[in-house]
């Protein structure tokens, strides 16, 4: 017969074994988001737009900070609503709290933490978030102008989100309403956010170009996010690249001031060229540059990407005395050979063609992909 003591030692070995076994695959494993820094800039992974048990998500505040961290984001926000608290019977309304329980595991984990808040009206205005608060509370008004005016009296990044979500507009077509000239004309609203989950809105995009200045895309995760989005597939988040000075909150506020800020959704980027256009160099590189070959010959390049996007090129015009694939892809992480043709039997000396692509995959415009050139260098010689 076991002792007493061995027997409660047997349990507990029993207990950690399970609990060993019950742990998820990989939990305390992180995977870095490969889009490289940009010169004079990091790169920094953001999703400013999500719930816990505070509203109407799924989740204690610390898990938003824990799954940020596997799925190698820098920062998040939690923007609980204001107006909508589902669960106040179980939990009490305190609208900083969800900041203050996940603080100091985002601090353990390295992972920056805005507070935030969603202004929860209905459509005009619509659902408004509201980052970098010092006080929640004082959003907690009846009026919907004045709960911006007091996130803007904190100095707060305020932006629109998901303006064609069905849930406010049927048909799920975005409409710019009176009510959002007043916030724009009062400096009340500085992003719009084009792509909201599932969700891209390209109305929403033209305004980001023609009105107003940052650019922003998020989860509005309310599940666990495994349960959105299955990385074995490839899936992942929707993200706002934050193109900022330092990893500190201080930079990341100047950088959405200031508008430096592209959307990752699928194998999308969506930004402006000025900070697209340096992503894609710090990505993709051809290996040699320069060639030697016959007339009429072929010139072989290898070009590589060390990003996770994978790359979809289509050749722009052509390209004088020379054949050039008509479209390229660059998959992620990998190297690829492309040809250059020579058209003339006669061809001599040296030669510099710059090779014009539109990467379709960076988006500009709704309808417009990035303009890029492969400057390279062929030097001709002599047939046999």
């Amino acid at each position: 017969m076991l002792s007493r003591k061995m027997k409660i030692a047997a349990l507990c070995a029993l207990v950690i074994i399970v609990m060993a076994f019950a742990m998820p695959a990989g939990a305390q494993s992180r995977r870095e988001i490969k889009i490289p820094d940009v010169p004079g800039y990091r790169v920094l992974k953001f999703d400013l737009h999500m719930h816990t048990v505070f509203s109407d998500g799924k989740v204690w505040p610390t898990i938003r900070v824990q799954e940020a961290w596997r799925e190698g984001l820098d920062g998040i926000s939690i923007t609980d609503h204001i107006e909508y608290v589902p669960f106040k019977k179980d939990i009490p309304v305190n609208y900083n709290r969800p900041y203050e329980i996940a603080l100091p595991e985002a601090e353990k984990l390295g992972i920056l933490l805005i507070r935030g808040a969603e202004i929860t009206r209905e459509m005009p205005p619509g659902h408004i978030n509201a980052l970098f608060l010092e006080d929640v509370d004082k959003l907690n008004t009846e009026k919907w102008d004045d709960a911006v005016k007091a996130a803007f009296d904190q100095k707060a990044f305020i932006f629109w989100n998901h303006p064609g979500w069905k849930g406010q507009q049927p048909d799920g077509k975005s409409r710019w309403y009176d009510e959002h000239t007043i916030m724009l004309e009062k400096g009340w609203m500085h992003g719009i956010e084009m792509v909201n989950e599932f969700e891209y809105y390209a109305d929403a995009h033209q305004w980001s170009l023609e009105k107003i200045r940052t650019m922003v895309g998020n989860s509005d995760v309310h599940d666990p996010i495994a349960m959105a989005y299955d990385p074995v597939k490839g899936e992942h988040r929707p993200l706002t690249l934050i193109l900022a000075k330092e990893k500190t909150l201080e930079s990341v506020k100047e950088a959405l001031f200031a508008g430096r800020t592209v959307v990752y959704w699928k194998n999308d980027l969506m930004g402006k060229a000025e900070h697209l256009s340096p992503i894609f160099n710090q990505s993709v590189a051809i290996e040699k540059t320069t060639v030697e070959i016959k007339p009429k010959g072929r010139a072989y390049f290898q070009i590589r990407n060390i990003s996770e996007i994978e790359y979809e090129l289509e050749l722009a015009g052509s390209v004088a005395d020379f054949d050039a694939p008509k479209t390229l892809t660059i998959p992620a992480e990998r190297t690829v050979v492309f040809y250059l043709r020579s058209l003339k039997e006669d061809a001599k000396g040296q030669v510099k063609p710059d090779l014009p692509y539109v990467v379709k995959n960076l988006k500009t415009a709704p309808d417009a992909g990035l303009p890029v050139t492969f400057p390279v260098t062929v030097n001709f010689i002599a047939a046999e």
